[in-house]
């Protein structure tokens, strides 16, 4: 019997994860499924570029995984029950289980609404495909001097605002932040991102809670109504509740709580990557949500899945956030050095040439995903051990 590898979600974290694990594996002895409930890869980094009507070429799933042995499930994830070993979906064909010997959960996050009322109902976001979408068709219908406000003062919110302002110049863009515009950032960065804020005409509300959302305003936590065609929500990031109901031990912040290589801690069949996986980096801080530890935790997820069925010791890959890349629209950018302590260092990358570099991180992540097992070995590791379906391992 061969091992059944489950990968729930497609996303920069579960894509690569799939791949590395087909490039290595001997499909003599694994399967290979990934759970995803959109045909596309969707690069959630360029969903702001999508909103506001620039043309992305988003890549067919089936086309990814063809000719790598990796099944593609299009379907949503309704459960796990890990007691059992079972994924339930739901997709076109109805509701339906998938059953696994290790399961690697990467389905990502979505947007956070922190029980603001009137989020859920006016505001929009640039979490998913669809939401971006559904922006998109709200500001081509903005005429002139439309007001659109960008709550969230984090990497997302300055790049959707920036990109805005520069893509639609005819727009009123706002940024509503809780504190000081770009406080995380080195004084000579900060001093570039206003610069960028003065040039594109954006509009800056520091030390503002928004507390409210309404179809033509946000309302702010003195009161102060601020005006707003369009509401774009961008403050934070929050997991889907599935881990937490499926008696996965996970974090106050829903995410699963994993060892140093990425394994549950409460269940030794599943592994967590991306954006769902609380994992601590080696600064003994939880990573955040970012593509940078997607990258980080699914190499180090595939890397002790491989070792373990393979019977081989597991290594550990770095867990260090380096730093933050942000765009400013098309032709500019900040990249910002972090210490150990994620403390932004002195120096900084900004300007055309930083803009260029993000770029080029962009386009290195969607040539991966295009080309899922490149480099792939002549010969690939089989198992040493082969699933018992009574829960106990067997010497192959």
């Amino acid at each position: 019997m061969k091992h059944r590898i489950v990968v729930l979600g497609a996303g920069y974290a579960g894509a690569f994860a799939a791949g590395n694990l087909a490039r290595r594996l001997s499909p003599s002895d694994i399967e290979i499924t990934v759970v995803n409930a959109v045909p596309d890869f969707v690069e959630r980094m360029r969903l702001h570029q999508l909103a506001i009507g620039q043309d992305l070429a988003f890549r067919k799933l089936a086309d990814v995984f063809e000719g790598t042995g990796v099944m593609l499930r299009l379907a949503r994830v309704t459960g796990v029950d890990p007691g059992r070993r079972i994924v339930a979906v739901t997709g076109e064909d109805g509701d339906g289980e998938l059953a696994y010997d290790t399961l690697l959960y990467a389905l990502g996050s979505s947007v956070a609404h922190h029980g603001v009322p009137g989020v859920a109902e006016y505001a929009f976001d640039v979490t998913g495909r669809s939401s971006a979408l559904r922006l998109r068709e709200r500001l081509a219908g903005l005429g002139e001097g439309g007001a659109v406000l960008v709550v969230g003062e984090g990497l997302t919110g300055i790049e959707t605002a920036t990109e805005f302002a520069e893509s639609r110049p005819d727009l009123s863009v706002a940024l509503a932040a809780r504190g000081e515009l770009g406080a995380w950032l080195s004084p000579k960065a900060r001093r570039h991102l206003r610069r960028a804020f003065d040039r594109l005409g954006i509009t800056v509300h520091e030390h503002t809670g928004i507390e409210a959302v309404e179809p033509t305003r946000a309302i702010a936590a003195d009161g102060t109504s601020i005006p707003a065609d369009v509401t774009v929500w961008s403050a934070g990031f929050a997991v889907h509740p599935i881990a937490a109901a499926s008696g996965l031990e996970v974090a106050g912040t829903g995410q699963i709580v994993v060892d140093r290589t990425m394994r549950s801690v409460s269940h030794p069949d599943v592994y967590a990557a991306g954006d769902c996986a609380y994992a601590i980096g080696e600064n003994g801080r939880p990573l955040p949500m970012s593509c940078a530890s997607a990258g980080f935790t699914n190499m180090q997820a595939t890397a002790a899945i491989i070792a373990r069925l393979t019977g081989s010791e597991v290594p550990t890959t770095g867990l260090k956030y380096y730093g933050n890349h942000i765009s400013l629209g098309r032709r500019d950018a900040i990249f910002q050095m972090v210490d150990g302590d994620v403390r932004s260092k002195s120096w900084y990358l900004g300007g055309k040439a930083a803009a260029r570099l993000k770029s080029s991180v962009l386009k290195g992540s969607g040539w991966g995903i295009d080309h899922p097992t490149f480099g792939m070995p002549k010969r690939k590791r089989r198992l040493a051990t082969v699933p018992d379906r009574a829960g106990v391992r067997a010497v192959a």
